[in-house]
């Protein structure tokens, strides 16, 4: 702090000297310039290149040097300039005593107008300064609430991922408790009915249709568990991979729904992460359902490329579209919850969602980034 003060008592201090030099120098200047002009100007007037002087230095140097240089012009044109040259005798007292004192107070008019020119100049550069300061210091804050806002994102998007995840795997969980404790059941009480049903001989009519009627409902709540525990969590995503979860989920879609479905995926289609395939299925499961409930059309065509870099996923219909209200509503995310989870899916892969709707249908377009390291592999699959 020391240290500190004593450097800025240097820096006043050089700067005053500054201000102080070169008033001298213009007063100093002011007076050789005039004695410069006596062969044309002649002793008349000698306060000319004096004005001069005064204005530059009240201007620019401050009241203190404006004095001072004053003060040096009156001396040296009264010892100069004012009859008789050379000499501080006045050969016209009264005319020499009324041109100093006119320039004197005349000075002193132009020393006020310049102190409060620098006065408004230094008001006008503080504001600036502090406008300046202001502005840094929001522009800091700014930049603080925007690292804040995008670490609040970035942690809502890990939660979202991770609560996507959660669900995924409750769903995996499901399906295969499903499978394995309800299916089994379901399959002991079969063998039993089918036990009774090798009997119904011996039953009356009335049982024998009854014990038949058990074993189709049987058969057919067997039907169902696998198709809810398959849609939960379709098991050849994890034994086969993407493409042939889809091929199996189109068909069964087509069966039910009695839509026709077309696929284009090639058959060097690769496997991607467990995360990033399940998004895909799930994708393409929520547009297919949207098209059967909403859209009307009797097809839909579904296409998957992979590139070096990026997946597509297009899904097409031909149906009657998305009113322009609910296409608002569903680009700003007010609504739709499918889409909003889609997005919420794509988002922690740095995918983008798409949709384009008209009176002839709907089209909706995904782009998801690969890895760097899956997108190496597969450039190195290609290679070899």
């Amino acid at each position: 702090m020391e240290m500190q003060r004593i450097l800025a008592a240097g820096n006043v201090r050089q700067y005053n000297v500054r201000r102080y030099g070169a008033a001298i120098l213009a007063a100093l200047a002011a007076l050789l310039i005039r004695q410069l002009l006596v062969p044309a100007l002649g002793l008349e007037n000698p306060f000319h290149t004096a004005w001069a002087a005064v204005v530059l230095s009240a201007w620019y140097c401050g009241v203190g040097p404006a004095i001072v240089a004053i003060l040096l012009d009156l001396i040296g044109v009264w010892y100069w300039f004012l009859p008789p040259a050379g000499s501080f005798q006045l050969a016209n007292p009264k005319a020499g005593i009324s041109g100093i004192l006119g320039f004197a107070v005349f000075s002193g008019f132009i020393v006020a107008l310049g102190e409060a020119h620098r006065r408004s100049l230094a008001r006008s550069r503080w504001a600036e300064e502090q406008l300046r300061r202001t502005h840094a210091e929001l522009e800091h804050r700014v930049q603080e609430r925007t690292a804040e806002l995008s670490a609040a994102n970035q942690s809502l998007m890990e939660l979202s991922g991770q609560l996507q995840q959660l669900r995924d795997d409750e769903r995996k969980q499901i399906a295969r408790e499903l499978h394995d404790s309800v299916g089994q059941l379901l399959a002991a009480m079969s063998m039993n009915v089918a036990t009774v049903q090798s009997q119904s001989h011996k039953l009356d009519r009335a049982a024998a249709n009854a014990v038949s009627e058990n074993a189709a409902i049987l058969q057919q709540i067997g039907k169902e568990i696998r198709t809810l525990s398959h849609l939960l969590h379709p098991p050849l995503l994890d034994a086969a991979g993407l493409a042939s979860a889809l091929r199996w989920y189109v068909d069964g879609f087509s069966e039910r729904s009695k839509i026709k479905v077309e696929m284009e995926i090639p058959p060097e289609f690769r496997r991607l992460s467990d995360q990033m395939e399940i998004t895909i299925f799930r994708l393409v499961q929520e547009c297919l359902t949207n098209i059967h409930r909403h859209s009307g059309s009797s097809t839909a065509t579904i296409v998957i490329l992979q590139d070096d870099n990026i997946v597509v996923v297009e899904v097409k219909d031909a149906g009657k579209g998305i009113p322009l209200d609910k296409q608002l509503e569903l680009s700003s995310g007010r609504t739709g919850v499918g889409f909003r989870g889609m997005r919420e899916r794509l988002r922690q892969f740095g995918g983008d969602l798409n949709i384009q709707s008209d009176t002839g249908g709907t089209f909706v377009s995904v782009r998801i980034p690969l890895p760097a390291t899956a997108a190496s592999t597969l450039e190195a699959e290609k290679a070899s």
